[in-house]
């Protein structure tokens, strides 16, 4: 089916190659990667997932800032091809914990052997991590580096052993402990990307959650999981308004426009209590798959304002409100704005005591960036660095309820025929906050069937939302 796979990094550089079939010339790699570097599209976009160059349909798709590429001279079809080389991204990343470049070179002899039992002359044959673990015999080697930060500042002063790790699912499938022992947990994430349109005016145009119930299992012996969500969940809207008040189901209702399940889940009891049953496979996957375009209370209020302050110049301003409760720290939020093309020169103006903002214009692409990001500054004395960072925290965090705004100074080399509000932006924005979920899907406990009376297994149980597309509108 496949001619060739193969693994490159950013730079182009090529991590891993297999060539299955001979039938694809050797520089391949070089040829796709100049291709997407290079591509000439319409308005600047990037290659499509899917093309063809001399005669060779190139299948790609990028994971953790990898290109995961494969060749083929044959018509196939190309969403079974993504699919497959997603399921190898996440198949690699069980087994080495964590997906980067520099894991990927250290246990090149493990991707090696997983590679030649998903994929046998270029036909796949499996992806299950389960299944491989009979097959695999290499032993993953640890990467200090690439282990993730903690989810908040809040985890650096949080004691106990039941505080959750940063490195809380970057461990490999089939690595234990220091001293061979391994550590009896399971991590559930409930993630949710969220799409929203603002209008000039800052009203609400459109808005879904895409969302995901992520569950990753280190438990031997595959015990029985029961996962319970919401009991007021809906799934289906049967015509009847969310604001409807005579409602059985309620104001505070969790209504889903629809749902999927993952093979493993047994929804016996789901229409009775909202409780799914489950035998966890190995490895990361989805129990649960939902979609929601009831109106919901986006967690971040967008307004942007473009004024003419002269014949040559502008005023642009930016305000972001963070809708959400004080205890909620958002993190790594950006703001873009594309500004007229005939834009020389910007300088901006943040608000009095801002820290931690980054200022750019982008002037090959003609855009305005923003950068809200959070960051840690830490000093040799212990008695007075605890108070200058939780002072620094304060201060640079996008906690809920904070305000933010940034005024920058556009010059033109020409004066604007037309209204300005046309030729500039939408604003778009993106952010991860965690331990918050727009849905109000919430998990009411996790229970897991027990072997004795002493077997009490870890349980993480996360929430995340991300910004999908957030755009407003000047």
């Amino acid at each position: 089916m496949i001619s060739q796979f193969f693994v490159l990094s950013q730079r182009g550089d090529n991590i891993v190659f297999r060539d299955y079939r001979g039938e694809v010339q050797k520089g391949s790699a070089e040829i796709f990667f100049r291709k997407v570097k290079f591509w000439k599209g319409d308005e600047g976009e990037d290659a499509p997932p899917v093309f063809n160059a001399d005669g060779v349909n190139y299948v790609h798709v990028k994971v953790a800032g990898l290109l995961f590429v494969a060749t083929t001279r044959v018509n196939v079809s190309p969403s079974l091809v993504l699919e497959l080389l997603q399921r190898i991204a996440r198949v690699i990343k069980d087994y080495l914990g964590v997906l980067n470049e520099d894991s990927l070179r250290k246990n090149f002899v493990l991707v090696y052997e997983l590679l030649d039992e998903v994929i046998d002359f270029g036909y796949p044959q499996t992806t299950s991590t389960e299944v491989l673990k009979s097959y695999i015999f290499n032993e993953p080697i640890e990467v200090e580096a690439a282990r993730l930060p903690p989810l908040g500042p809040a985890a650096m002063f949080m004691q106990g052993t039941k505080r959750m790790p940063g490195t809380a699912v970057t461990k490999s499938v089939v690595a234990n402990e220091p001293g061979g022992r391994k550590r009896e947990e399971i991590f559930v994430d409930i993630i949710e990307k969220i799409s929203v349109t603002f209008s000039s005016s800052g009203y609400i145009l459109t808005s879904e959650i895409d969302g995901t119930i992520q569950m990753k299992s280190y438990l031997t012996g595959n015990p029985e999981i029961r996962l319970a969500l919401n009991e007021d969940l809906i799934i289906g809207r049967n015509g009847s308004s969310v604001y409807d008040y005579r409602n059985s189901a309620g104001a505070g209702a969790v209504i889903l426009d629809d749902c999927n399940f993952h093979e493993s889940v047994h929804l016996d009891n789901f229409d009775l209590d909202r409780t799914l049953m489950l035998v966890p496979t190995d490895g990361e996957f989805s129990v649960m798959n939902y979609r929601m375009t009831q109106e919901f209370k986006p967690p971040f209020r967008v307004n942007a304002l473009i004024e003419e302050a002269g014949s040559l110049k502008a005023e642009v301003i930016l305000k972001i409100r963070a809708d959400f409760a004080p205890s909620i720290t958002a993190n790594t939020i950006s703001v873009h704005m594309p500004l007229p093309k005939y834009t020389t020169r910007v300088s901006f103006e943040l608000e009095p005591g801002a820290v931690g903002n980054t200022t750019d214009f982008k002037e090959a692409s003609k855009k305005l960036e923003w950068g809200l990001k959070k960051a840690f500054f830490f000093f040799c004395s212990l008695s007075l660095s605890f108070f200058l960072l939780l002072w620094h925290i304060h201060n640079i965090q996008i906690v809920g309820g904070s305000e933010h705004t940034l005024r920058a100074k556009l010059t033109f080399s020409q004066e604007s025929h037309a209204n300005i509000t046309k030729e500039a932006g939408p604003v778009s924005m993106t952010f991860t906050i965690p331990m918050y979920n727009a849905s109000r899907l919430q998990v009411r406990y996790l229970q897991i069937a027990k072997k004795s009376r002493t077997y009490n297994p870890y349980r993480w149980v996360r929430y995340v939302t991300q910004a999908n597309s957030y755009v407003a509108r000047i």
